[in-house]
């Protein structure tokens, strides 16, 4: 709340009031002394803030500008199941020790600057949705820095201490590389300072997609000035996102695919590729960045076919090209179902391969065929996850990113918040589910019981690859028809939903 006043209309108020009921020189002189009072405070209390919506008065076009821009919105809180208040934690409490790490260390969220700061609503049939009160509609650099004291005020309020962010989502494109390098440097310093010693980037990337000139790809583009371009803008990107402390550094490449094979040389892209990923690595140490580098699987769209199709298209590639010590891999939910995979097998395959290394937690709308981003609010789903993350051990120095957004019809600043509740709710639910799963025990009886029949001699002989066809051919006369037991689906499927 801001309290505006002014010392003479005060004064000149509380004069004819006193003289009226008063009128007694003593209550004249209690007037002055009461007015000199209220004059010395606004002398001492300074300048006053503006509110974020308060676009009119000439402090909001100041760079320095300091309004609140989530009034009226408090610190989120635990307060439990129970609650009915939707601006509070009902299962997420961050400090609450769970299988041995506090909740907020197995969850590590992340607000993701583009979407919740640069998400306008807009889609290919209609216009944007959201004028966010701060907003002056422009993409100037003050305007940049407004938006990066709104993160920061957003991230304390929510209660979480990581954020993620594209390049030119958080400073305006220039005319050159150099103004663009020059306006990103401008912010980033900004959000240095609003970090503070706590908060810091999960990770940074650079937007290689949005420009015309990447309309073929920046790493697989056919022209080498644009791959030249690519190269450089990553680098930039790589060096701010260690400046700011950040803990990994993601590659997706939403045009670094095809449209046709008829007019593409796939072999010579894919090197091409791998080059560009080998020379970050070369950057990554030459400048002493220790955050992981992470590819971000996705199948198509925008283009028609991505070359990090899924996770093991992705492991793969890093494998032929001798890559697969130096990156592991953010997998999106969205991104797996659009692949034609559960989010639950991507993470798995990744973490078979020592691959997993960070979630980019959304869903998509099974009665849509694109990418949706919408807030996981699926409880079961979110189980799956966490098992996978507990199985996992964690994902450190990875955590989960809320690459979601708003849906074109949620219009009020709350709702931002509302969303991200409801998101780290979600995944907490499921964190405290397979708890259960694991207490119970019984999910894991039937897996153990499935594969028993490994757990003999023969079977540690196969499993430490000693069973010659010879070998097994000599049992499998000896034992005759096999009986083969019920896989005990159904049952996995109810022992799953007795804890949901």
């Amino acid at each position: 709340m801001v309290w505006k006043f002014e010392p003479l209309e005060c004064y000149g108020r509380i004069t004819r009031y006193l003289h009226e009921t008063m009128k007694m020189k003593a209550g004249r002189i209690l007037l002055l002394l009461l007015c000199l009072s209220v004059v010395t405070f606004g002398v001492i209390a300074g300048p006053q803030t503006c509110p974020a919506s308060d676009l009119e008065s000439g402090c909001s076009d100041s760079e320095e500008w300091r309004g609140e821009f989530f009034p009226g919105i408090p610190k989120i809180k635990y307060e439990g199941p129970s609650s009915k208040n939707p601006l509070s934690f009902k299962w997420y409490n961050a400090e609450e020790e769970i299988l041995g790490k506090k909740m907020k260390d197995w969850l590590r969220f992340s607000v993701a600057f583009w979407h919740t700061f640069r998400g306008t609503g807009g889609d290919p049939f209609g216009a944007p949705t959201k004028n966010w009160p701060w907003e002056d509609g422009t993409n100037s650099v003050a305007m940049a820095k407004r938006r990066m004291r709104a993160n920061f005020e957003f991230i304390n309020k929510l209660g979480v201490d990581r954020w993620c962010f594209h390049d030119r989502d958080i400073a305006p494109d220039g005319e050159t590389l150099e103004e663009s390098n020059k306006n990103l440097d401008e912010v980033v310093a900004l959000a240095k300072e609003l970090q503070g010693s706590k908060i810091r980037p999960l990770w940074g990337t650079a937007q290689l997609f949005l420009h015309p000139r990447y309309m073929h790809g920046g790493a697989t583009s056919p022209e080498v000035g644009v791959y030249a371009y690519a190269a450089a803008q990553v680098k930039k990107a790589i060096e701010v996102t260690n400046y700011l402390g950040g803990e990994n550094y993601v590659f997706w490449g939403g045009r670094e695919g095809y449209q046709s094979l008829l007019n593409t040389d796939m072999g010579r892209e894919l090197d091409h590729l791998a080059r560009f990923l080998e020379a970050a690595v070369a950057y990554k140490k030459k400048i002493g960045f220790n955050g992981t580098l992470l590819i971000e699987p996705k199948p198509q769209e925008p283009t028609k076919h991505q070359y990090d199709w899924d996770a093991a298209t992705s492991a793969n590639f890093l494998r032929k090209y001798g890559l697969i010590g130096e990156f592991k891999l953010n997998i999106e939910c969205n991104h797996a179902t659009l692949s034609g995979h559960s989010c639950h097998h991507e993470l798995e395959t990744a973490r078979l391969n020592g691959l997993l290394g960070n979630v980019d937690a959304n869903t998509g709308d099974p009665q849509t065929g694109w990418d949706t981003d919408q807030f996981l609010t699926d409880i079961a789903e979110a189980t799956l996850v966490m098992l996978t993350v507990v199985k996992n051990g964690g994902i450190a120095p990875g955590g989960f990113n809320f690459d979601a957004k708003l849906r074109r019809e949620s219009t009020d600043v709350e709702d931002l918040f509302i969303a991200h509740i409801s998101g780290m709710d979600t995944l907490a639910h499921g964190l405290r589910n397979v708890v259960k799963l694991i207490e119970d025990g019984s999910l894991d009886e039937l897996v153990r019981k499935r594969y028993e029949s490994f757990d003999t001699e023969i079977g540690a002989h196969i499993e430490a690859g000693k069973g010659d066809f010879e070998y097994l051919e000599k049992k499998a006369l000896e034992w005759g028809e096999p009986k083969v037991p019920s896989a005990k689906q159904e049952l996995a499927e109810m022992l799953f939903q007795s804890v949901l």
